[in-house]
């Protein structure tokens, strides 16, 4: 019986030893899962912004080529800053100075808006692309 008792006795032990450890364990528990909780949504604002910033550059790309479809003034302040923010976000391949397509000469004035639509509106779906992509990455 003496035995028996012993091994109650150590069982009584393992149960409390197990019992505080499970109640360090839930103790550690929110500690440890709060940086992770701080990452998750310091990834989800990332990834917003990133997607926010490539939805502008796609619009900013879409409505010069409405501009320039739309024969507005150069001249103008709002067209102007609009051609030079395109031209920054362009990526360099879909620039109307080295366009990858440019259409003929045949068509005359027509021809630039063509060539604007056609580039920038790839531009843009490129843009739209990227920042979805970039933004399942980031995203948790």
């Amino acid at each position: 019986m003496a035995k028996i008792g012993r091994k109650a006795d150590k069982a009584d032990e393992t149960d409390e030893t197990g019992e505080a450890g499970e109640r360090r364990a839930a103790q550690r528990a929110p500690g440890s899962s709060r940086p992770s909780v701080d990452v998750a949504r310091i990834r989800l604002v990332v990834a917003r912004v990133v997607w926010a910033a490539c939805v502008v550059f796609a619009l900013v790309l879409a409505i010069t080529a409405l501009l320039v479809a739309l024969d507005a003034r150069a001249q103008n302040d709002l067209v102007g800053f609009a051609a030079r923010f395109a031209d920054a976000v362009d990526l360099g391949f879909f620039s109307l100075e080295n366009p990858i397509k440019d259409f003929d000469d045949k068509l005359g004035p027509a021809r630039d808006t063509k060539t604007a639509l056609f580039n920038y509106g790839i531009g843009a779906v490129v843009w739209l692309v990227i920042g979805r992509i970039l933004e399942r990455v980031i995203r948790p």
